[in-house]
């Protein structure tokens, strides 16, 4: 793989880590700025609308810009949206910085995989995205624990001065060694992201995603307060357990993939989305007790990100069926729909936990995943219903009627 890839790879790394680990901080920064927890939560979902609304309106806005110099600008932006929270003076400082880091997010990652594939040859386009998508992984493994104990340690600023850090490094690696001469590819417009908004059965499939990611940012945006006040870990070993979290989400996508390649995508997403809700509802129980907290946030890093692969493979081939001619766009639109249930989900924690105490967050989060388990099981009783089998792979749709 050529080191430009690496250059990318190491940009979503510094991206995910930005994302995910202000969860970490959230007692920290609440307690620093003497706002409440639930202000504190309001950061993940500022973070989340920018990347919702930059993916689509600044990817078509920027269509005609030439890859290289986008994506150098993208890397600028973010590392000063970190620069800019490292600084800040107060919440409201905070909250422009990660909207700002959000917008560039939401674009990088729309044009990442043109630009990751335009970097090796055909046969190993999969793999090119495979490598840069590694850097997310990577991050929640990785980023985030460390992201998190530097917070703790050294305060909560000196987390984001390190993404900047790794933010300049990136844009170096990217000016350097991504070539000048990537194609761009045709821009969609907005008008085309829109008319993918009027077909029912994508819009089903965008509301079984914002559900199935809200359900569970309802409690996650607030893990750290749980552990810390209601399971009795000291601030120090928050790090250790997001660390933990981390290395069961990477196992939690492997097998999540496998499951759809297995089972199709809506029986795996039926199957992901019933264990979320059971570990969410099992969280309640188990969250005083602090073995029992560690091993039931175990099993939800396994189950939290497990219905990705069968997300994705689904709203392609639902695409393919509904939208032939936007498939990226509606593919992109449901990156945007895991951000708007994130952004909904920690709003909606918040006001959970200002009304109700930390504790209801699990149980009520596990009622919205199951609100995505009965969208996944109408959109499969519709697939039967139109005579249409829907396998693993996106281009395989069998028709039976």
């Amino acid at each position: 793989m050529p080191l430009a890839l690496w250059a990318l790879t190491l940009s979503a790394f510094a991206i995910g880590t930005t994302e995910f680990v202000i969860v970490g901080l959230i007692p920290t920064i609440a307690a620093s700025l003497g706002v409440s927890v639930p202000s504190a939560g309001l950061l993940v979902s500022l973070y989340a609308l920018g990347v919702a609304i930059g993916a689509p309106v600044l990817t078509a806005l920027t269509g005609r810009v030439k890859r290289k110099h986008l994506l150098l600008g993208l890397m600028a932006l973010f590392t000063i949206g970190n620069l800019v929270a490292w600084m800040a003076p107060g919440y409201e400082a905070l909250m422009a910085a990660r909207v700002l880091t959000g917008l560039a997010h939401g674009v990088f990652f729309s044009i990442g995989s043109t630009i990751a594939t335009s970097l090796v040859p055909k046969e190993k386009a999969a793999s090119a995205i495979a490598l840069m998508f590694t850097g997310l992984t990577v991050a929640l493994v990785t980023g985030v624990p460390l992201g998190t104990f530097i917070g703790q340690t050294f305060g909560w600023q000196s987390t984001f001065l390190a993404v900047s850090l790794l933010g300049i490094v990136a844009f170096i690696g990217s000016w350097i060694l991504v070539p000048n001469n990537i194609p761009n590819s045709k821009p969609a417009s907005l008008l085309t992201q829109l008319s993918v908004l009027k077909k029912p059965r994508l819009l089903l499939v965008y509301a079984m995603t914002a559900l199935g990611y809200g359900g569970s940012f309802i409690a996650f945006t607030y893990l750290a307060p749980i552990l810390q006040e209601v399971s009795g870990f000291s601030a120090s070993s928050v790090s250790l357990v997001m660390l933990v979290y981390g290395v069961s989400v990477t196992i939690g996508n492997i097998w999540g993939g496998k499951l759809a390649d297995k089972k199709g995508p809506i029986r795996a997403l039926q199957i992901v989305f019933f264990l979320l809700a059971l570990v969410l509802f099992v969280l309640t129980f188990t969250a005083p007790n602090a073995w029992l907290a560690l091993a039931t946030v175990l099993m939800w890093g396994a189950v939290a990100f497990g219905n990705v692969p069968g997300l994705q493979v689904y709203v392609v081939q639902r695409a393919e069926l509904d939208a032939p001619q936007a498939v990226d766009v509606a593919s992109g639109l449901n990156i945007a729909a895991f951000n708007i249930g994130i952004a909904g989900g920690a709003w909606g924690g918040g006001l959970i936990v200002a009304h109700f105490g930390l504790m209801a967050t699990p149980w009520i989060g596990a009622i919205v995943v199951l609100g995505a388990l009965a969208l996944t099981t109408l959109a499969g009783r519709l697939d039967r219903n139109d005579g249409i089998i829907l396998l693993t792979e996106p281009t395989h749709v069998v028709c039976v009627h």
